[in-house]
């Protein structure tokens, strides 16, 4: 885990601050900056959010990204997600078969696509490292994180992922919530950042630490990656975090994540209580609740 200021300095950690990961799924509101950039007006907030998320599948976020892809006369057929049923068990268990609009990366798609569209530039290969879109996103990248990610890989919906030094991730947020040092992308990022906060559902869904935390937490932008990763922005500290759980589970970052912010009181009391079942997950056994997952480390 580290924690950064948006000078880039380390300010705190939790482990080596230099690990490297794939930004997975975490880079979305960087990616949504690029396309907002490219794509131009008339795109309301609702649609930016469902840009930046990592969404469940539910009805509303698909509902959005039709609405996001209508921007440029595309529909669902020009997305190039993997077809997927649903994060949300619910929602696929009403479903006939995965699509590709039920992918949760499919609302970062349609922002791709509108810019692209837009901007005239070849829809079927946006997914590509040497479209020019995705060239515009490695640029915005070595911007935010300063300095060249480690390696470029393709991510699980088929996009560039590119991967950084867990410092340079969370300076990478740290200036998504201060996004003077981002030139251009600017007032884009800090479009990004604003629908977020305030269309927090859009981001996640039902049961995500995502939604809930920024519900419960109005000064806190989080975003869930893969494999363990989970970032987030403290715009009025001007502080990112990046936490990454070594053996990639999923299970031990949300607690993890609630730690560090309650240990930075950058959440309070109220806030924290209100997402117990998030800090403080079940161990069951039997099929009863027979302890708890519980992140207890100290910020060096």
């Amino acid at each position: 885990m580290a924690v950064a200021d948006a000078d880039g300095g380390v300010v705190a950690s939790a482990g080596d601050p230099a690990v490297v990961a794939f930004a997975r799924s975490a880079m979305k509101p960087l990616q949504a900056a690029v396309s907002l950039s490219l794509a131009g007006e008339g795109i309301p907030d609702q649609e930016v959010a469902v840009a930046c998320a990592s969404h469940n599948g539910e009805e509303v976020h698909v509902r959005m990204v039709g609405s996001l892809l209508g921007r440029a006369d595309l529909g669902f057929d020009d997305l190039r997600t993997p077809a997927s049923l649903p994060l949300d068990q619910a929602a696929a268990r009403a479903l006939p078969e995965p699509r590709p609009q039920f992918h949760n990366c499919s609302g970062k798609h349609a922002g791709m696509l509108v810019a692209s569209a837009r901007r005239g530039l070849d829809l079927h290969t946006y997914p590509d490292p040497d479209h020019p879109l995705q060239r515009e996103v490695l640029g915005a990248v070595v911007l935010a994180a300063g300095r060249e990610p480690e390696g470029v890989g393709i991510d699980g919906c088929g996009v560039p992922v590119h991967a950084l030094r867990l410092a340079s991730m969370a300076a990478l947020y740290a200036r998504l919530g201060r996004p003077e040092r981002l030139g251009e992308l600017e007032p884009f990022a800090r479009r990004a950042l604003a629908a977020m906060g305030a269309h927090p559902y859009l981001v996640a869904g039902r049961g995500r630490l995502c939604t809930a935390l920024m519900e419960s937490a109005p000064g806190v932008v989080a975003k869930a990656g893969a494999e363990g990763l989970i970032c987030a922005a403290v715009p009025a500290r001007g502080l990112g975090i990046a936490v990454k759980v070594g053996d990639g589970s999923s299970r031990a970052a949300d607690p993890a994540l609630l730690r560090a912010l309650s240990l930075l009181e950058a959440i309070d009391d109220e806030a924290l209580g209100s997402l117990e079942r998030f800090a403080r997950p079940p161990v069951l056994g039997g099929g009863r609740r027979v302890g708890d997952l519980v992140a207890d480390f100290e910020l060096a």
